[in-house]
This record gives C-alpha cells, structure tokens and sequence, in this order.
C-alpha cells in the first residue's frame, strides 16, 4: 500500500510517500515541480499531485522493491532511471 501526502512548497509540492508492502515499510520525500504537475498530473490542486505521486510509487515498485527506491529525489527523477516514464505519465495534447 501506497499513502501520499502533499503539502505545496515554494513553487510545487513536497510529498511523504509511506509504502507498506509485503512486510517492508519505508518513508519517502518527493518534491515535486509546477513544471512536473503540468507535465504528468491530471489537475493542479492536492488529490491530483498525490494521485499522480501515489501512481509513480506504483510504477516504481513493478520494477524494484521498495528498499531500492531513493528516500529522497525530485520527481522528474524517475524518467533518468526509467525512460518509459514519462511516455506512460505524460498529459497527451486532444
């Protein structure tokens, strides 16, 4: 299990990142950017930055446990480690 809680900071949002998974529990800070929010959120208010961190958690953990994810990075991160990212996160022009 996933829980995300964003509070805004300066210019985007700072987010505790709780994972409880198959007996492992760890805690993580994820900044995030307006520039990370308009690129892969699907609005700009609280509940869409923490889906949208809360769904990259669940990106990450398909692919490590959660000991191997950094206790604490920036967001846009996460496409240096995983270039299918942002193809899977980003807002598509309609």
């Amino acid at each position: 299990m996933v829980t995300v809680r964003a509070q805004p900071k300066d210019d985007g949002w700072m987010c505790e990142v709780r994972v409880d998974l198959d007996g492992a529990h760890t805690i993580h800070s994820v900044r995030v950017s307006q520039k990370d929010v308009e690129r892969w959120a699907h609005g700009s208010d609280r509940k869409d930055v923490e889906s949208l961190v809360a769904r990259s958690f669940d990106f990450l953990l398909e692919r490590e446990p959660p000991n191997a994810i950094l206790a604490s990075f920036d967001l846009s991160v996460i496409q240096r480690y995983f270039p299918e990212y942002d193809s899977t996160f980003a807002n598509k022009a309609t």
